[in-house]
This record gives C-alpha cells, structure tokens and sequence, in this order.
C-alpha cells in the first residue's frame, strides 16, 4: 500500500484517486501506514514469528523430523484408514473431531495449541448481528420483554431446561 501510494496508484484507496492531495499530504499518508505496520509487526510477533509442524498440516507426509513419541501416534494415525478418509475435510476439521483427543492425545495437545492461534470473528459478528436484531425499527416498536429473548440468549448456545426447572419449583400453598 505505501508503495502504491508512492507511485500514485490508489487501487487500495479508490476514494483517495478523486481528491487533490499535495505531496506533504502523501508523506502523512506513508508515514501513518508504516506506524500501522510497526504496530502489527509489535501487536502479533508471535502470530508472525510462529512455526507450524509440518506434521500438523499434513499429518500422512513426512515424520521422521518429530521425536519418538510423536512418531509412535503419527504412524498409528497414518494406518487408521477412517481417519484418511476425514481428512480430506481439510486440516482443521480434522484435528477437531472427537476420536483424536482420546485416540492421539500427545499430538492433540501441541495442534490444539495451533488451531486456538487463529481464532475466528464469528462469534463478534454473531453478536452485532444479534443487536442489529434487536434494535431494528420493527421490533424495537414492538419489543416486549416477555416474548423476546434477552441478548444473552440470542448469543449463547445453551438452551434452558424448563421442564427441569418447574420441577424444581416449589408451589407454595395459600394461607
């Protein structure tokens, strides 16, 4: 991007190509983004810096670079032919299966380490989408309590035991 914005292509930047900018306006501009892009290098060195096992990506290659007891789980795992079939889901699905903690608990414990690095932003778009939800036009004209789940039950994936709960309540008799 500072490059682009050097040689006064703005294909990043579409709104950028249709204002007039002075030269010290462009220097601000580079100066700004390599602050943006010290702070990432700061911010996520040890994303950046990390090196991932190439047994983790493709646990069926090569496994004579791991030590003994990873190569003990790896060659059981490259004879179970279940497993081979599952993994071509893709890498991440198949660490995440619910065999492999039990079965490969050694190797799981170090991938797992790998997979949390990456988190997703599903669950913060989840929630401004349940807001968004919320706070529309049409049901916030409307909204009442009672009949509308409160935000933290749009967001969890909990469902409430109700017949758990009124045997649980105590009826109290009247005097």
């Amino acid at each position: 991007m500072k490059q682009n914005i050097g040689r006064r292509v703005f294909s990043q930047f579409p709104n950028l190509s249709q204002t007039n900018c002075q030269e010290d306006d462009f220097l601000t501009y580079i100066q700004h983004l390599n602050a943006f892009c010290s702070d990432f290098e700061v911010r996520y060195k040890d994303i950046l810096t990390m090196v991932v096992p190439q047994w983790i990506i493709n646990p069926y290659g090569d496994i004579e670079e791991t030590d003994v007891v990873l190569q003990e789980e790896l060659i059981g795992m490259s004879t179970n032919e279940e497993l081979k079939v599952e993994f071509k889901n893709g890498y991440q699905k198949f660490w995440l299966q619910k065999n492999i903690p039990l079965t490969y608990s050694t190797l799981y414990n170090i991938t797992r380490k790998f997979l949390i690095a990456f988190p997703s932003s599903y669950l913060v778009e989840r929630g401004f989408s349940a807001v968004a939800d919320l706070l529309t036009k049409k049901k916030r004209n409307r909204l009442d309590i009672t009949n509308r789940e409160d935000l933290r039950l749009n967001l969890t994936k909990l469902m409430p035991n109700v017949q758990k709960l009124l045997l649980e309540h105590q009826v109290h008799p009247s005097h």
